[in-house]
């Protein structure tokens, strides 16, 4: 089992912060070259810790403390009017996991998101290439959970990993055409009723910025734990 005591951390440089403009960051990253167990994953998941590909990191910035790792008490949560009826929107789509894995599919789907959506991200332009080295790389338990319409058609990917404690909601991306049905709020509620199902406590939802709209959202599911000074706190 791994011994978070014996793991080796780096931090990089200062770099241009990718939320806040004007800012400076630094990211502190586990050695991607250790073998992480499950069991250390998931306690570095508790310390505020997040995957991308092969790298797990949290931010690590000397003068701000603006990213807040958030998670979702699933077992206590409840819809609210406006999520039943996102949920009431998608009854009609069947969602089943499957491998992590590259299919043009999959591709074209997460090509179409972020050209339409993100096209002011970092992550653009995107390339099957980077599409891997963030959705793919990586040794950890995890799972592509695919959301398909009747007619078969795939209108949204939600990439998830396996925690003792709870589910890790990666990233998801959807087809931007499908505005109506808020697959990005639905993917959530489904992945809360999942965390639920497999009798587990937790879904983590990555960092919330108070200063950065794209992030409001995560603030919507209730109750909401955040990791303030070490300690996850339960915030209305």
């Amino acid at each position: 089992m791994t011994n978070l005591k014996t793991l080796h951390f780096y931090a990089t440089p200062e770099h241009e912060c990718s939320y806040l403009e004007g800012l400076e960051a630094k990211t502190l990253f586990v050695d991607p070259q250790e073998i992480i167990s499950t069991d250390a994953y998931s306690q570095l998941s508790d310390l505020g810790f997040r995957r991308s590909g092969k790298h797990i990191y949290r931010p690590y910035c000397s003068n701000c403390q603006a990213c807040i790792s958030v998670r979702v008490n699933a077992t206590d949560f409840v819809p609210s009017k406006s999520q039943k009826r996102i949920i009431n929107k998608n009854a009609d789509l069947k969602v089943i996991a499957v491998p992590a894995q590259y299919t043009d599919e999959y591709y074209e789907l997460y090509a179409k998101y972020i050209n339409t959506r993100h096209s002011d991200g970092d992550m653009y332009p995107p390339t099957p290439d980077q599409f891997s080295a963030f959705l793919i790389d990586g040794a950890q338990k995890g799972c592509f959970y695919e959301f398909r319409d009747n007619s078969g058609h795939l209108v949204a990917l939600a990439v998830t990993d396996f925690l003792t404690q709870g589910l890790s909601a990666i990233y998801t991306f959807f087809d931007p055409d499908e505005q109506r049905r808020s697959l990005g709020s639905y993917a959530i509620l489904w992945q809360l009723q999942e965390t639920r199902r497999q009798d587990l406590e937790y879904l983590y939802l990555g960092y919330w910025i108070r200063e950065c709209q794209k992030m409001a959202y995560k603030v919507a599911y209730n109750p909401l734990e955040m990791l303030l000074h070490g300690q996850w706190i339960v915030v209305d």
